[in-house]
C-alpha cells in the first residue's frame, strides 16, 4: 500500500509573483487597496485600477518599497471598451470596484440599478474578455472575483448589489469552466461587512437613525446573522486573494470562498 505524506507546511513555497502582471479594480481604498499592496508585495506589478486619481496617488505612495511596481491607471468602469483594453496582457485580474445604493424596488432609481449592473457585472465581464486572450496564450492565469456574502444571500433593499453579486458568481464560474483547459482558474471571494470608509460611515449613520451604539449597530444589525462579531478587514480579503494566485490553489476554480464570519453556516 503506497501511503501520501501531506506537504511539510514548513516546505510550503512562498508567495513569488515576480514576473506576473496584474489588474485590481477599486483599488483606490479598502478592500482593492489592500489587494494592490499584498499582490506588490509578493512581486507583482500591479495596475492600480480606479476613477478615483487621488487616491491611487495616496496608494503608490503606501506601495513604495514594495517588491512590485503599482501603477495608477485612473478610469472609470462605465467606459466599458476602456475597460476591455485595460485587460489586456493581464496574468492576474482582481474585480473588486463596486457601488452601492439602499432602497425598497419600488423607490430604486433605474439609472442607478443599471449603472451598478454596468460596474459590477458587465464590467468585470470586459475586463476578462480583454484579459482572456493573453491568458490563454501563455497557458496560465488567475481571476479573482471580489463577491459578497450578498452573492449568495439576499438582503431586503439591496436589490442591485444582490443582483450583481449573483450574476459575477455565475459568470465566475462559466469562466472558470471555460478556462480551464487553457491553465487560467476563476474563483469568488465572499467577504462579509469589511471594515472600509464606506461600511464605518453605515454604521455611524444607523447608529444616529437610531440612537445605539455603533457597537449596537454592528451586533444586532450588520452582524445579526454573523456568528462572529467583528468585520472582516481589508488585508484579510487580501489574503485569500493572494492564495488564489498562488502555487497550491492550482486545483480550485469555479469557487466561492466564503469569508463571512458564519453568515452563511444557518
Amino acid at each position: 500500500m503506497t501511503v501520501t505524506t501531506a506537504p511539510d507546511p514548513a516546505q510550503a513555497p512562498l508567495l513569488d509573483l515576480g514576473g506576473r502582471t496584474a489588474l485590481v479594480t477599486g483599488a483606490a481604498g479598502g478592500i482593492g487597496a489592500a489587494c494592490a499592496l499584498r499582490l506588490a508585495a509578493a512581486g507583482a506589478a500591479v495596475r492600480a485600477v480606479d476613477r478615483d486619481g487621488a487616491g491611487l496617488a495616496e496608494l503608490v505612495e503606501r506601495a513604495a518599497g514594495l517588491a512590485g511596481p503599482v501603477e495608477p491607471v485612473t478610469l472609470d468602469l462605465t467606459d466599458l471598451d476602456a475597460a476591455e483594453r485595460a485587460g489586456a496582457g493581464t496574468d492576474i485580474l482582481v474585480n473588486n470596484a463596486g457601488i452601492q445604493l439602499v432602497r425598497p424596488i419600488e423607490e430604486f432609481p433605474p439609472d442607478v440599478f443599471s449603472t451598478v449592473l454596468t460596474v459590477m457585472l458587465e464590467a468585470p465581464f470586459r475586463l476578462v474578455r480583454g484579459a482572456l486572450p493573453h491568458m490563454y496564450g501563455q497557458g496560465w492565469g488567475r481571476i479573482v472575483n471580489i463577491s459578497s456574502v450578498h452573492g449568495l444571500r439576499a438582503s431586503a433593499y439591496k436589490c442591485a448589489y444582490v443582483a450583481a453579486k449573483h450574476g459575477l458568481e455565475g459568470f465566475s464560474k462559466v469562466t472558470a469552466l471555460e478556462g480551464a483547459e487553457h491553465g487560467v482558474t476563476s474563483n469568488c471571494v465572499n467577504p462579509g461587512y469589511v471594515r472600509t470608509p464606506l461600511v464605518e460611515k453605515q454604521i455611524a449613520d444607523q447608529a444616529a437613525a437610531h440612537g445605539i451604539s455603533a457597537e449596537r449597530v454592528l451586533s444586532e444589525v450588520l452582524l445579526a446573522d454573523s456568528a462572529l462579531k467583528r468585520l472582516v478587514e481589508p488585508a484579510e480579503v487580501a489574503e485569500a486573494v493572494a492564495y488564489l494566485c498562488g502555487p497550491r490553489s492550482s486545483f480550485v476554480t469555479g469557487a466561492s470562498l466564503t469569508m463571512d464570519g458564519g453568515w452563511t453556516a444557518h
